[in-house]
């Protein structure tokens, strides 16, 4: 069993990862149609874990991986939404933000679904969150939402119902398994939709399958797998904390790498949207540091 620290430490390399997929994916995006280059990663990914997974895949019920393959239909949703988001959007750090955005929206899907009501905390995070994304949206012609942030919250929507559905199976199916059948079939959809609606190139320069390979290994077989790992070792408290890092990484390396423009509302729109994050998922860990906190006399 890893420690604590050193769990922590994987997860925390595993949000660079997620944060440099961001930077992968848009330069792939430059030679490779958006949606086939999402069937193509995720069916990639897939085969990258099935050495991993297949002993316990022949061991699931059949029933049980048809009802799997469904809840990743969800998430090839949300991949489509946000990969067609990026593909018309001039600003990764803005996208990454709305999209962490889905982890506000679970709670308010499950009380929906599933009857569960929000913590209190929830409704003090949500109007922070609420604050920040008017932040992003306001320019030079007052509030009014981009194409690109209207696709990056259906994304967001889409990926908290995936979170809501597939936390279901996550406790019959094992991690890995579940993960690896919904990459195949996140694949598989957004494969389909490519060659319904896309054109591909004649050719793909060298460079754009360099892309390709490292959004593949890295960041997501690689980055699933140490997730996986850290999760197992890291609390629920600190695993939830530490992974809200993911867009703060992106909006560095977009500006280092993209040299992308951030001006004075969209770095308060962030920032108030890291806030509400922090808010609804530190709330629970401050408490149990306070109980553990031994009073002073």
């Amino acid at each position: 069993m890893l420690s604590e620290r050193r769990a922590s430490l994987i997860l925390l390399v595993v949000t660079v990862f997620a944060a440099w997929g961001w930077i992968f994916s848009k330069e792939a995006i430059q030679g490779l149609p958006p949606f086939g280059f999402v069937g193509l990663r995720f069916l990639a990914a897939s085969l990258c874990l099935l050495p991993f997974c297949f002993s316990k895949l022949k061991q699931v019920d059949r029933g049980d991986l048809v009802r799997a393959s469904g809840v990743g239909s969800l998430l090839s949703c949300a991949l489509l939404f946000w990969i067609y988001a990026m593909s018309v959007s001039t600003s990764l750090g803005e996208g990454a933000f709305i999209m962490s955005l889905s982890m506000l929206i679970v709670p308010l899907i499950a009380w929906v679904l599933f009857k569960q009501k929000p913590q209190r905390i929830f409704w003090v995070s949500m109007p922070v969150a609420v604050s920040g994304l008017a932040m992003l949206s306001l320019g030079g012609v007052g509030w009014q939402l981009s194409a690109s942030q209207i696709w990056f919250l259906l994304a967001a929507l889409f990926l908290a119902l995936h979170f809501n559905v597939n936390s279901r199976y996550a406790k019959r199916i094992p991690a890995l398994v579940l993960t690896c059948v919904q990459l195949f079939s996140t694949g598989v959809i957004a494969s389909i939709a490519s060659l319904l609606t896309e054109t591909w190139p004649e050719s793909v320069p060298t460079s754009i399958w360099i892309w390709f390979g490292l959004s593949v290994l890295v960041a997501t077989s690689l980055r699933y797998l140490m997730q996986t790992l850290g999760q197992k070792g890291a609390s629920p408290a600190n695993a939830a904390i530490i992974m809200i890092l993911e867009p703060v990484w992106t909006v560095v390396l977009s500006v280092v790498w993209y040299h992308e423009a951030m001006p004075a509302h969209k770095i308060m729109g962030c920032g108030l949207i890291l806030a509400s994050l922090l808010i609804y998922r530190g709330a629970q860990p401050l408490r149990i540091w306070l109980r553990r906190k031994p009073k002073q006399l």
